[in-house]
């Protein structure tokens, strides 16, 4: 995975929505010949991530910009640590700073709760995964950002692996002919796909396990005493994953039933910006 995939698009697009015709507040009071240093400090702990993204925010809008990053993504940050240093023009710096700080922010949000969520599982079996769940156009840096704070990608897109989901099924005929028809779809097309089948029951569990052909299930919405049942049934001859409904006040729960992963999708679509700021010297 490139996290840095079609991101100087998104960064143009983002500052065309930002800057338009021109960033007016700081043309009508500052000469483009006034220069100056400004620092990123973080406001709040957590889990610094995109200073790369940051970086080229500023490089698009100048690039004679002199960007210092101090501390790397995936870095542990509390309030008043220094992350980055930026000069230069100071009007670029200004018409670039609201953009650079909604990308890191977000991205350290995402990350930061990533971490939090995974301190919540320390030390049991289960894997932490992310959903599609993500921003529009925004995917592979919010992915990034989970793995930034120690959790795990599942599927990037609908490319990169069979899911099977609840309306697939429902609209292939049944479990049976979806796992079928999947099965010969890969066989002609040649494709080299893992086949992931959601299961909304134990009743639909034991058709999977009794017809087979997957490569792991994963039990929706099911609660914990269900789940634990569930694992015992498969015995470890598929991958099991748990999703649907699982809080962090659950969390650690589900883990202590031995599936292999869960899936969370408030990583990327429920989180809290972390708060940055920008300050001039």
């Amino acid at each position: 995975m490139n996290p840095y995939e079609n991101l100087d698009t998104l960064i143009e697009m983002a500052l065309r929505e930002d800057i338009g015709d021109g960033d007016h507040s700081t043309l009508a009071c500052l000469p483009p010949t006034i220069t100056g240093q400004a620092v990123m400090k973080a406001k709040a702990n957590g889990i610094l991530c995109g200073t790369e993204v940051g970086c080229k925010v500023f490089h698009a809008v100048d690039k004679s910009l002199q960007v210092s990053i101090l501390m790397a993504d995936g870095t542990q940050v509390k309030p008043g640590d220094v992350v980055m240093t930026i000069s230069g023009s100071c009007a670029s710096i200004l018409s670039a700073e609201r953009t650079a700080l909604n990308f890191m922010q977000r991205l350290s949000g995402i990350a930061t709760e990533s971490h939090r969520m995974m301190q919540l599982i320390s030390g049991l079996h289960t894997t932490l995964l992310d959903t599609r769940k993500t921003t529009p156009n925004m995917r592979m840096l919010e992915k990034y950002a989970v793995a930034c704070g120690g959790a795990h990608n599942h599927r990037i897109g609908l490319f990169d692996m069979i899911m099977l989901k609840d309306n697939h099924i429902d609209f292939a005929g049944g479990i049976v002919n979806a796992i079928d028809k999947t099965r010969e779809y890969l066989r002609r097309t040649e494709k080299d796909l893992k086949i992931e089948i959601e299961v909304r029951n134990l009743d639909e569990l034991k058709i999977v396990l009794q017809h087979g052909g997957v490569d792991r299930i994963m039990l929706d919405n099911f609660d914990v005493p269900t789940l634990q049942q569930a694992v015992e049934m498969v015995g470890g001859r598929y991958e099991t994953e748990a999703s649907g409904g699982i809080t962090e006040q659950t969390l650690r729960q589900y883990a202590e039933t031995g599936v292999d992963y869960i899936s969370v999708g408030a990583l990327t679509h429920h989180i809290k910006s972390l708060d940055l700021s920008l300050v001039t010297q």
